[in-house]
Parts: structure tokens; C-alpha cells; sequence
């Protein structure tokens, strides 16, 4: 623990309501008193209150006068990323590394301490008030009896309990019709459960099911079904609006007080109705809340009143109409289906069936209405599931032993509703079930005309009522509050998705309104669709239209609980513990499979949206991180693979480049990211690597802040690479760190892969030191080196700097090393070794315009060019397959490829024939190929001019580094050598004469064959360590390859095989 002794406190810091932080500790620093004198009467052991009491030093230290602080609720509020530090908590900085003032954090601020240790029960989203004005009024809460429990029951309460129940009793039988309940109850539960663990995994805030799917599986799917979802709530009010209006046009017609006409008649009473509902939604949650409880009380009334009137003897009326109470030849008869009509079939009444269990949801769309939605949503979704249920069995079982129409055991199935139709039992040409009761329905059963019995009259429940109004008043209250919560839910779930701003011109309906966050946009939105809908003046055709939408929604819930468990991650830690992950998954299967088995075509409509949906936000990649279980599952899957990839013996036919590219900041060199992210592109590791040269502690930080930057940049440039940086006190020492640790198991560089150093003349010896040792570097450790050179440079900070100050200069910048690290000013060797950058001039636009386009040559269309590969000597292969994989990408397709050999001039034949076959067995495809039998010849013999000029070009380019030492004792020249191990003695020069004549004839070679083409490939000569002084390398490379306008590519592998002609 970092411990501080006493210390006086401030003046201001009596004032501060928060912990201290490391800057206030040091302003009491430089008070009379010393570093850290005692504070008066702020011990943390006195008995007397004092002003630090409460949320103070003391109280958060558990006594001790120290900088660390107890755990705290406020600490991980609100926390996302794996490195945010939470609030009031110190930095490991301020524990651990040397304390600083910093006059900016005089006082951190605290939240209660009376909630510090505890949940509150405001939601982050609800900020105070503006200093000066008066604190925003508390919003209403509710807990999970009001707010979850009869919001749902409400909701499964709803026009099919009165107006289809008992018909889809008598087209199914009580059989059919509890296991169309079960198997609705069965997919409901479950997801009940998967809902109640994935909403006590973590703090639920507002946005019901679209928060919980998008939070737990990623805005991709989450958005998609956030949309589905909203509008099937929408399309629901209008459902629940037309069962309402059709009770209505049922009492207006048995008292012949049709407005207009049946079916307008609903259109009417559905508009007038669902803008009265607007209203009571605009009143606020609190006027809505209560308008449902009324609701359910109505509701519990009709149910008992029903259940009344099963046991009252029927009247002559109800039996003409079908009732005949509680009968065992009717239970009989009930028990088995009828199908009639078009939708009789089980499927059929299980899609008009299904949308009465689909209320499961209301409680938690209105998640950021709830005092703890972790507990209110289990506890009151599945206490509603499990009494609907049971009140959906009673009242089918029921009403079907004592009706035909209506319920299996009381009401038969037709019936005239005349009292003439009465008979006596037994007479002869009565046929059915209610002959025996002294009824004769014979003749409108045969025509298919009857108006009552539980198969043509849908007010079955209210005939065989004790008191019929009551359950006129139910199906009233059953309706409308289904319908208000459907109206309430689909803008509540609707304004979360456009906050989130996923999809585009949504935003406009995610402002809030009072103390609630009302979201009244989207209130008017969802009843112009309600109102469409309400138009079809169809409940059977409404019905299906949901079901779909409604299920779609079920399956990614389920499969959300299933794949955050499956992931097995950390974050995954739900307080509900009665779910499985297995029921999940089957709950998600039955769900798909039902969308199917319901209406196929609307099954395919909805998972086309879904898709539809989903590519799109693919495509625009919101810039949201909710820690989602697709994230979690690509760290197992990418885990996994890479550990069984270790287990995996390497081959040659498996042979992949896998680069580590000394790009420095990736953005400073876009062509050398975009040259190695070509031909690895989605083909194997690039690792984009960055050398910060300096002191760690200056160091650390500008890592820590760039790297995401870096990263982001790649992504933008659509360049699959990773990134990462060490802090080294010099170049090589970091590339070394890079070489050696860089990459995971099987997934390691192989190919070290940098850009050429054009500034190696004037840099300073160190840093040219430094370049070559990092080549040689890569040798030691069996890497293949792969160095880029343009004419125009690789670096473009220069151009970048060039926009933001016009007056920049090249002296300003970094020197342009090529390896992507930032060398630090040559230190080594004496004033006579030491070389500096001249003061340039300030850089010239038509310069920084072709430096600029140069950067982007290779996502550039290359059109029919050439690419040209000296393979010059065997290194393995790999300078063949760079090029191949370059030219197999788009950009380069039409490129021609030229492979050039060095060869005798008296065996061309032969030798073009051997690389052909050769090259064939590879299967590269190359067929052009040329013998170059003049590679050792002195340049250009022909043109004496011509060959001094030359020669005398690479001697000026060595002159400034030779040692001169032909007249000078051995002593002189070992202490020079020793203290310049760059110079160049006179004997290396003789040693090495024929490879530096061998450079410039190469040069000229180049020169006449491939100076128009797109790319030169050259295999890359390499200087024996310990023997080859770094400038004599520098300068085969500079004369090999200076004067070409395309890109040259000086590749060389580890002389090991990365081409094979065999099979096995």
C-alpha cells in the first residue's frame, strides 16, 4: 500500500467533497510546515468528527492516512475499456512513480457516501442539473410487482384470451389447445430465463430488448432486431386496438346501432381508440401505470365472473346459443378437433394463438422505468408467465365442458341462438351433440349458418358469464392495456436504438422529453403505424403479421444467453442462475423452426430484413464497443486456433510471408504498408513495428496514447495489420527486441521487411552503423529481409507537416532511416566521424505533391506494365513469390512478370530451358524469361567515357568514408578503424573491387530493361559481417539500384526453401 504520513491540509481542501489526489498531497508540499507535516485535528484515529469525515481520506482509507482508497461503487461505474481508470480511483502512476503537482486535479470529486458502498438508484444517465438551477425532479420507478409482473400479464392478457380462445378451442379441441398453450409456454419460459440472466448481467439501463441483444451480442444483430422489434410493437397496439374496436362493432350490431358499417365501423373505433391511448401515453408513466392497474383489476373481476356463470344453470336463451354448463358428452366431443375454415389447421391457430404469449417483453422494454431491472424482470416475468398460464388452461379446459363455440366442456360447437330450434330428445332428423339436450342446430350446421356455438361466435366467454358486461369491461381492459404497453414499449425500445445512432435519419425520434426522457417523437411515430394497420380492420390477418417478428426477436435472445455462456467469458457472470445454456439453444432452434412452420414466406421476409439490417451496419462499422459475446467468441476462436496451430508441423507447401515492417508510425511510410499489405492480405502476418528511441519514462506515455491511433489508421486504410511499438535507448537494440519477440506461437514473422535508409550519406555514422547491423540482425536470427526503395522516399512526414506549416523545412524533421524507428543523433566516434544534416531548403510543393502521390502508388490500377525479378542468386525462392502474390491481387493482374537469370553466354540455351522447366515445376506461371550472360562484365566496355564515369560516380559515393590508410602505420589504422568501424580501408576497397564493379553493371542492366516497368524485384546482395564496412554495403546498394523510377523491391531469404514442385 502507498503510504504517506501526516500532513497539515490546505485550506481548499476543507472545501473539496472527495478524496484526495496526488496534486493536493504536493500543494500541501510547499507549505511552511514541510513535505508532509501533521494535519490538525484530522487524524484518522480521533473519536471527534472532523471535516474530513464522511467521503474523506480517513473514511476511504479504513483509517490509514494513505493514497490508496477502499473498493467503491463509483470506482467501476460506467467503466469500458479494460484500461479506464475508474472515477476516484488513483492512476498506478500516482502510487507508483514519483508524485508531480498538477494544479488541474485540486480536488476529485466524490459521490455520496452514503452511496458508495451501495448501488444508487439513478442510472448514470441521469446527470444533475446546471449550477444555479433548481435539481431536476426524481423520475418515476417502478419495482417488479407494477412494473414488470402486471405490465406482463397484461400484455399475454390480451385480445386472444376473450376473442380467440375459445374459437381456436373449438377448431382445435382442448387436446390440441393445451399443447398450442404449452408448446407457446414452453418457448416463452425459456426465454424468460435466457431474458432474466442476460439482464442481471450487469446494469440494465433503458432500452428493454433491443439494450439486452445489442449489449450482449453486438449492434450488428442487436440493431437489426432493435428495429424488427420496435415495429412489431407497433404493428401489436394496432392488434390489440382492433380486437377492442371489433367487441365494440359487436354491441353496436346486437343492438342494430352500426355507425357505418361492420368493417369501417372497426376502422373508426380503432383511430378513435389508439389516439385516446396516445393521450394517456403523453400524460406521462406515471398516468399510464396507473390505467394499468385499473386494467388488471377489470380484468380479475371478469375472470371470476366468468368463472361464475360456468357454474349457474344455463337459461333457455344461453342453451339456444350453445351453453349448456359443465357436461361430460360435450367435454367429450370438445376434446377432439374440428377444423373449418382457411386457418384450421394446428399451425394455423397456433400463429394467431402465439402473439397472446408474446407480452413476456413489456416489463423489461420499459427497462429504464425500473427501480433494479435486475430484479424486477426475472422475478416479475416469470411470476406472469407461470399465472397466465395457468389462467389460459382453466379457461380453455372450462369453457370447453360447457359450451359448443366458446370452451371445450360448455359450449358446443354450433348453434342457432333461436329458442324455436327447441326439440324433444330424440326426435327423428335431429343430428349432433345438443339433440340429446332437446335442441335441433341441424340445419344451420348443415348450411354453415350458424351464428353462435364456440366455432362462429367469439363472445362466448361473455354468454356464459354470470353477468355479461364484466367481461365486456375484460375484454375492454385486456385490450387496451395490452395495447398501451405495446405503445409505450415501442417507443421506448426505438428511442435507444437512435440514440445509439446505428442507422441513418433515425436520430431525429431519440430525444427525450420531462423527468421520464419521454420519448414523444417516437410515441407519434408508432401511432401513425398503428393507425395503418388499424386500416386492415383484420384481427386474423394482424396476427400472423407479428408472430414472425415476435419469434425472430425470441431466437436472438435465446441465442444471446447461449453465446455469452458458450464464450466462457470472464464478463459473463449473470446473478440469475436458473438458466441453461443448452435450453437456450433450444429454445432459439424451436423459435426459427416455428417462424417457419407458421408462414414461411413471412419467415423469409423477416430474416431477409434481419440480414438486410445487419450487412448494413457490417458495412459502416458504428464506432461503439459494448463488450458484446461476438467479441468474446472471437478471442476463443482466434485462442484456440492459434494454440492448435503449434501442434501443426511446418511445411513447405504451407509456407506463408509473414512480415514485421519497420514502418515507425505507419501513417509517416503508406507505401511500405501498402506494398507488404498487398501480398498479405488476408494471406498471412503483417506486424506493422515502431521503434521509440529514448528515455522510457518520456517514452512510455507517447506509446500508451499512439497506438490505438496507429491502429485505427491501419483499419481506415483497410490494411490488415497489426501494430505494436518498444521503447529502446537506441534503434537496433529496439528492432532486436521486435526480431525477437514479435508474434505468437506459429504466428511469427519470418520476413523482416523495412525501407531503404536514402539519407545514409549524410546521416550520422551511428544511425548508419545501426541500419546495416539491423540487416545483419535479421540474418542472425534466420528472417529473409525484404527492403523497399522509391524514388520519391517513403517517408512522408514531411508532405503531412507540409499541410499543417508551410514553412517547414527538412531540417525540422526526422531523417529518413527507413526502418521505422526514431534514431536519436549520432553520439559515437570523434569529431572527424561525425557527419550532420545540412540546413535544406524549405521543401518545394512539386516535390511534396510527387512525394504525396508516390504514397499511394500501390492502391493505385498499375494497367499492362511489367513486373521484373532479377532472381540473381538461389536465396530460397522468396524472391519469386513476393512478386507472384503481388501479381495474383487485382491491381496488378495485368501486369506482365519478367523473370531475369544470370547466365554464361555460351550455354543461353540451355540454361533459359533449366530455369523454364524450373519456374514451370513451381506452377508461378511465369514464361518470360531472359539469360543475363554480361552480369560480371566490366560496365559498359564499349564506352570508355561511360565506364570512368561510372566507376568514378560509386568512388565519389565511397570517398567521404575511406580511411586513406595506404600510408599510414598498422597502430594508426587499428585505433582509427576502432573508433570509425564504418570507414573504409584501401585493402577493402582492392578485396571488394570486382562486387562493387558487379553493382554498377547491374545498375546498367537495370537501366535498359526495366526502366518502365511497375516493379523491379532484385535479389539482395548481402555484405559478410565483421568484413564489409557498413557504408562500402550502403554504397552496392545505392549504385545497384539508383536512377529507377519504379519502386525497386532488394529481397533475399533465409536460403531455405519457400517453393516446392512436390506433393508431400
Amino acid at each position: 500500500m502507498a503510504e504517506l504520513p501526516v500532513l497539515e491540509l490546505p485550506a481548499a481542501l476543507s472545501r473539496c467533497s472527495g478524496r484526495f489526489t496526488i496534486s493536493t498531497l504536493l500543494g500541501a508540499e510547499e507549505g511552511s510546515r514541510g513535505p508532509y507535516a501533521a494535519a490538525e485535528g484530522a487524524s484518522c484515529d480521533s473519536a471527534h468528527p472532523t471535516h474530513l469525515s464522511g467521503s474523506t481520506l480517513c473514511t476511504r482509507t479504513f483509517g490509514y492516512n494513505t493514497v490508496d482508497v477502499v473498493p467503491a461503487y463509483e470506482h467501476y461505474a460506467n467503466s469500458k475499456g479494460v484500461g479506464d481508470a475508474g472515477k476516484g480511483r488513483p492512476s498506478l502512476a500516482d502510487l507508483h512513480s514519483i508524485l508531480k503537482p498538477d494544479p488541474g486535479r485540486l480536488c476529485a470529486p466524490v459521490s455520496d457516501p452514503q452511496r458508495s458502498n451501495g448501488l444508487p438508484e439513478a442510472g448514470p444517465e441521469e446527470v444533475a442539473g446546471e449550477p444555479g438551477r433548481a435539481p431536476a425532479p426524481e423520475p418515476v420507478r417502478f419495482g417488479w410487482v407494477k412494473g414488470v409482473m402486471i405490465r406482463c400479464m397484461l400484455n399475454i392478457w390480451g385480445v386472444i384470451l376473450y376473442l380467440r380462445l375459445p374459437w381456436i378451442t373449438a377448431q382445435a379441441g382442448i387436446a390440441l389447445t393445451w399443447l398450442i398453450i404449452l408448446m407457446s409456454v414452453t418457448v416463452t419460459t425459456i426465454t424468460g430465463l435466457s431474458i432474466s440472466a442476460i439482464s442481471t448481467n450487469g446494469k440494465v439501463k433503458s432500452g428493454g430488448t433491443y439494450f439486452l441483444i445489442s449489449r450482449s451480442l453486438g449492434p450488428e444483430l442487436g440493431g437489426s432486431i432493435g428495429l424488427i422489434f420496435a415495429f412489431a410493437n407497433a404493428v401489436a397496439v394496432a392488434m390489440h386496438t382492433v380486437g377492442f374496436a371489433e367487441t365494440v362493432r359487436d354491441l353496436l350490431q346486437e343492438h342494430n346501432s352500426l355507425i357505418v358499417d361492420p368493417t369501417n365501423d372497426i376502422r373508426i373505433i380503432g383511430v378513435v381508440t389508439v389516439t385516446v391511448l396516445l393521450g394517456i401515453s403523453l400524460a406521462g408513466m406515471e398516468w399510464e401505470a396507473k390505467a394499468q392497474i385499473l386494467f388488471f383489476l377489470v380484468i380479475l373481476v371478469s375472470f371470476i365472473n366468468y368463472l361464475v356463470g360456468t357454474v349457474i344453470p344455463a337459461t333457455a336463451e344461453k342453451q339456444a346459443k350453445g351453453f349448456f354448463s359443465y357436461r361430460a358428452d360435450i367435454f367429450a366431443q370438445n376434446f377432439v378437433p374440428s377444423w373449418r375454415g382457411p386457418e384450421g389447421s394446428f399451425f394455423g391457430l397456433f400463429s394467431i394463438f402465439f402473439p397472446s404469449a408474446t407480452g413476456i417483453l413489456a416489463g423489461a422494454n420499459i427497462s429504464g422505468d425500473l427501480k433494479d431491472p435486475a430484479v424486477a424482470i426475472p422475478k416479475g416475468t416469470l411470476m406472469a408467465i407461470f399465472w397466465t398460464t395457468v389462467s389460459y388452461l382453466v379457461l380453455s379446459a372450462t369453457i370447453g365442458k360447457r359450451r359448443s363455440t366458446s370452451s371445450g366442456a360448455c359450449v358446443v360447437r354450433d348453434a342457432s341462438g333461436s329458442l324455436n330450434d327447441s326439440v324433444a330428445v330424440g326426435s327423428p332428423g335431429c343430428e349432433g351433440l345438443a339433440c340429446s339436450f332437446g335442441w335441433n342446430f341441424t340445419a344451420c350446421a348443415q348450411r354453415q349458418s350458424c351464428r353462435y356455438g364456440l366455432s362462429n361466435y367469439y363472445q362466448s366467454m361473455s354468454m356464459v358469464s354470470g353477468f355479461g358486461p364484466l367481461i365486456t369491461a375484460g375484454i375492454f381492459g385486456a385490450t387496451l392495456s395490452s395495447a398501451l404497453a405495446c405503445l409505450v414499449s415501442a417507443p421506448k425500445v426505438f428511442q435507444c436504438l437512435c440514440r445509439d445512432q446505428l442507422y441513418p435519419l433515425i436520430g431525429f425520434f431519440g430525444k427525450g422529453y420531462g423527468r421520464n426522457n419521454e420519448p414523444i417523437r417516437g410515441y407519434m411515430l408508432t401511432y401513425i403505424i398503428a393507425v395503418g394497420f388499424i386500416l386492415i380492420a383484420e384481427l386474423n390477418a394482424i396476427a400472423p403479421i407479428i408472430s414472425n417478428f415476435f419469434l425472430c426477436s425470441y431466437a436472438l435472445i435465446n441465442f444471446s444467453c447461449f453465446h455469452a455462456s458458450i464464450t466462457n467469458s470472464p464478463g459473463w457472470r449473470p446473478s440469475f442462475r436458473y438458466y441453461s445454456k443448452w435450453a437456450a439453444l433450444f429454445g432459439a432452434t424451436v423459435s426459427v423452426v416455428i417462424m417457419f412452420l407458421l408462414t414461411w414466406w413471412a419467415a423469409l421476409i423477416a430474416f431477409g430484413i434481419v440480414i438486410f439490417l445487419l450487412g448494413y451496419v457490417l458495412y459502416k462499422k458504428p464506432d461503439v464497443n459494448w463488450g458484446s459475446s461476438m467479441q468474446a467468441s472471437s478471442y476463443n476462436m482466434a485462442l484456440n486456433y492459434s494454440v492448435g496451430l503449434s501442434e501443426v508441423d511446418e511445411h513447405i507447401k504451407n509456407y506463408r510471408p509473414q512480415c514485421l515492417v519497420l514502418t515507425g508510425p505507419p501513417n509517416f511510410r503508406p507505401a511500405l504498408v501498402d506494398f507488404v499489405g498487398t501480398f498479405t492480405k488476408n494471406l498471412s502476418l503483417m506486424l506493422c513495428g515502431n521503434v521509440l528511441v529514448g528515455p522510457r519514462k518520456q517514452k512510455m506515455p507517447e506509446s500508451q496514447l499512439m497506438a490505438d491511433g496507429h491502429t485505427k489508421w491501419l483499419m481506415k486504410r483497410k490494411i490488415k495489420a497489426f501494430y505494436t511499438d518498444v521503447v529502446a535507448e537506441d534503434l537496433r537494440s529496439g528492432v532486436q527486441m521486435l526480431i525477437q519477440a514479435a508474434g505468437l506461437g506459429k504466428m511469427r514473422p519470418n520476413i523482416l521487411a523495412l525501407g531503404y535508409k536514402r539519407n545514409w550519406r549524410t546521416a550520422s555514422p551511428q544511425s548508419l552503423e545501426d541500419y546495416v547491423g539491423i540487416l545483419h540482425d535479421a540474418f542472425d536470427f534466420k528472417y529473409g529481409v525484404c527492403l523497399l526503395r522509391m524514388k520519391e522516399g517513403l517517408n512522408v512526414s514531411r508532405v503531412m507537416q507540409a499541410h499543417v506549416n508551410p514553412m517547414f523545412e527538412t531540417a525540422e524533421h526526422p531523417e529518413e532511416n527507413g526502418t521505422g524507428g526514431r534514431a536519436a543523433p549520432g553520439t559515437a566516434g570523434g569529431a572527424p566521424c561525425r557527419h550532420r544534416d545540412p540546413l535544406a531548403p524549405a521543401a518545394d510543393p512539386a516535390t511534396l505533391a510527387s512525394e504525396q502521390q508516390a504514397s499511394t502508388v500501390f492502391q493505385s490500377e498499375q494497367g499492362k506494365k511489367t513486373i521484373d525479378i532479377y532472381w540473381l542468386f538461389d536465396d530460397g525462392g522468396l524472391t519469386l513469390l513476393i512478386p507472384y502474390l503481388l501479381g495474383r491481387k487485382k491491381r496488378w493482374q495485368k501486369c506482365k512478370i519478367r523473370v531475369f537469370v544470370g547466365g554464361q553466354i555460351n550455354r543461353m540455351d540451355e540454361e533459359r530451358k533449366a530455369i523454364v522447366s524450373l519456374l514451370s515445376k513451381f506452377r508461378l506461371g511465369f514464361h518470360e524469361v531472359h539469360i543475363l550472360p554480361d552480369i560480371n562484365q566490366k560496365p559498359r566496355p564499349e564506352h570508355t567515357v561511360c565506364l570512368s564515369c561510372s566507376i568514378k560516380r560509386f568512388d565519389d559515393l565511397i570517398a567521404p568514408f575511406r580511411l586513406n590508410d595506404s600510408f599510414k602505420d598498422e597502430a594508426t589504422v587499428n585505433e582509427m578503424r576502432q573508433g570509425c568501424p564504418w570507414k573504409i580501408s584501401d585493402e577493402e576497397v582492392d578485396k571488394n573491387r570486382a562486387k562493387s564493379l558487379r553493382q554498377v553493371r547491374l545498375n546498367e542492366i537495370l537501366l535498359d530493361y526495366s526502366r518502365d516497368a511497375a516493379l523491379v524485384a532484385i535479389t539482395l546482395p548481402i555484405g559478410r559481417k565483421g568484413r564489409c564496412p557498413s557504408s562500402l554495403y550502403m554504397a552496392w546498394l545505392e549504385t545497384l539500384s539508383q536512377d529507377l523510377r519504379p519502386p525497386v523491391i532488394l529481397t533475399r531469404g533465409n536460403q531455405e526453401n519457400v517453393l516446392t514442385f512436390y506433393c508431400q
